[in-house]
């Protein structure tokens, strides 16, 4: 759901699942699935990198690549953020 050139926070796409708490569970999924998935889209709350070193430089390559600008060390998320839909559970 995060479109080309747009990034989320960890945080972001928990809550849009239904786990508002659930932003670790996220970043294991994103770790572990077999299934390829856009994860160089997914930073920490404000957009910072939380990759180990060389998928960092991975992940800061791709998003480069898909014309996402940085600020020092971290994603442009005034600019960049992908607005996702928050699914609520009742």
């Amino acid at each position: 759901m995060i479109p080309r050139g747009k990034v989320a926070t960890y945080g972001q796409v928990a809550e849009t699942a239904g786990y508002p708490r659930g932003h670790r569970q996220v970043a294991a999924v994103l770790r572990k699935s077999g299934v390829p998935l856009p994860w160089h889209r997914v930073l920490g709350a404000g957009g910072q990198i939380k990759t180990s070193r060389e998928s960092a430089l991975e992940q800061r390559m791709r998003l480069e690549m898909e014309g996402v600008a940085f600020r020092g060390s971290r994603v442009d998320m005034g600019k960049h953020q992908s607005p996702l839909h928050v699914k609520r559970r009742f």
